[in-house]
């Protein structure tokens, strides 16, 4: 029998919020089922296993960090987006760490939920769309888009480690970091023809 109460939703924000203590990888079902004070085999109603959980909290994070995005960068162009998007980014990995690795890790999700997942699809048009106000088109939009996902991604992840032992503070560095990217994204070098791996 199913618990009063219990859905997909509510088993999903479980999981992100132990992820967020303990861990994307240390999560596992039975801490689930413990947190939301059922047996374990009360989840498997709403989930199918472990991989489908994660996959949902991939698809939960990249939501509410789109949202953040959108809500930071709202009527701004160039530098004052490229900060607020980049800061906005940088909070929700800081904020929710468990939520934000499963946005960074490759998780198989199911496809009826990544097609109706709106996150993922908006984060694409925000990056696409703050890039654009750059004057970039393709080949060059998708890679300053790399080069934001690598930089953002990068840096956050080095500073939840502990990775910055300079006593210059991270917080400097990322404000010349994002000055760095803006000059870089107004100076875009052009593509040389037969460009290649």
């Amino acid at each position: 029998m199913v618990r009063a109460g219990l859905t997909a939703g509510r088993v999903t924000l479980a999981g992100a919020e132990l992820a967020d203590e303990v861990g994307l990888d240390r999560v596992t079902m039975s801490q689930v089922a413990r947190r939301l004070g059922v047996k374990d085999a009360s989840l498997y109603a709403h989930v199918r296993n472990l991989e489908d959980l994660r996959g949902r909290i991939a698809l939960l994070a990249a939501d509410e960090k789109t949202i953040r995005i959108a809500e930071a960068a709202s009527g701004l162009a160039r530098k004052d987006a490229l900060v607020a998007f980049a800061d906005a980014w940088r909070a929700y990995a800081h904020e929710h760490p468990g939520r934000y690795a499963a946005t960074q890790t490759p998780i198989r999700i199911d496809p009826e939920l990544a097609a109706a997942a709106a996150g993922p699809r908006r984060a694409m048009e925000l990056t696409y769309g703050m890039l654009r106000g750059y004057g970039l088109a393709e080949p060059d939009l998708t890679d300053a888009v790399r080069l934001l996902r690598s930089t953002f991604h990068g840096f956050v992840s080095l500073e939840a480690a502990g990775g910055f032992a300079h006593e210059r503070s991270p917080q400097q560095s990322w404000v010349r970091a994002l000055d760095a990217l803006h000059t870089l994204l107004e100076h875009w070098p052009a593509s040389r023809e037969g460009d290649c791996a």
